[in-house]
């Protein structure tokens, strides 16, 4: 099963609003929010709920991608977010997530014993490439508690 497949399954809202994750990988993450007017806003373009689950989706797809391997150790989990509105966004839109440091760092922490926290940076974009909104997604990986 894909990353993109395993969120639509256990993410009811990636469901709900029928995103579409185009690629998962550990460098990057890209979904599409199909154009649906049941999600429209009072313009006829996405509503910002929508567009901040699309980029907030696209966020945790990247996140398994570079850190499924750290599942059995450690609990992914956002700490906050931050999105700006840029544009007017009508349409398709799709978010494309990046990892704000190296993988490697942020494991180096978790062995550390340390609970490390990362940026995810997300662009959203028209299908005409203008970009729509940004969002920073502060993620970390909370070690699970050891059995007692």
């Amino acid at each position: 099963m894909s990353v993109g497949e395993m969120l639509a399954a256990t993410v009811p809202m990636a469901r709900t609003l029928g995103l579409e994750f185009l690629e998962t990988t550990p460098e990057r993450a890209v979904v599409r929010l199909p154009d649906q007017a049941d999600y429209h806003n009072h313009v006829g373009g996405p509503h910002a709920g929508a567009m901040f689950t699309l980029a907030e989706s696209a966020s945790g797809a990247i996140v398994i991608a570079a850190f499924g391997d750290q599942l059995a150790r450690a609990v992914p989990l956002a700490v906050k977010a931050e999105i700006g509105y840029k544009k007017l966004a009508m349409g398709v839109v799709t978010a494309t997530a990046t990892l704000g440091r190296p993988i490697a760092d942020v494991v180096a922490e978790l062995d550390a014993g340390e609970r490390p926290e990362f940026p995810v940076e997300i662009a959203i974009t028209r299908e005409d490439g203008a970009v729509t909104g940004e969002m920073t997604v502060v993620w970390t990986l909370r070690p699970n508690k050891p059995n007692a």
